[in-house]
């Protein structure tokens, strides 16, 4: 199965210059972890609770701050045209749990381990990616 058949098509995002605190409404009223940052259409990143948490409240950010100074700029994407298969390999390879999905430069969609897990042909994959993820990493010294 491809992922343009289990992404999520219509994707809330925000700007460079939105706020922290506008970021972390979005991600509450969804019920997400993360959401990509976008201008227009183009990706340009991601920001998610864990970006929220380490990057701006452990360094005493407000929630004035604009999502460009925490946002994960190295965005890791699949194409609507990826499978199931190579989304839940590339997911446990990048230990990330939501992967932007792009197409000419646009974002078209998301997928989440759990749209992952909803297609049975792809529950081992899913579940594959869940254990690779959630592994420990070593703390920072």
């Amino acid at each position: 199965m491809q992922l343009r058949d289990i992404m999520t098509n219509n994707v809330q995002t925000v700007n460079p210059n939105s706020s922290v605190k506008d970021a972390a409404t979005i991600m509450k009223n969804l019920n997400v972890g993360s959401v990509p940052v976008c201008e227009g259409k183009r990706a340009v990143g991601i920001i998610t609770d864990r970006d929220i948490a380490i990057r701006n409240v452990a360094n005493n950010g407000d929630s004035n701050t604009p999502v460009t100074q925490v946002m994960s700029k190295n965005m890791i994407y699949g194409q609507p045209d990826m499978s199931d298969q190579e989304a839940a390999t590339l997911m446990a390879e990048k230990q990330i749990r939501r992967l932007p999905v792009v197409e000419n430069n646009n974002l078209v969609g998301i997928v989440s381990l759990g749209d992952l897990a909803v297609n049975s042909r792809s529950d081992m994959e899913a579940g594959e990616a869940l254990s690779t993820i959630s592994k420990p990493s070593k703390p920072a010294k």
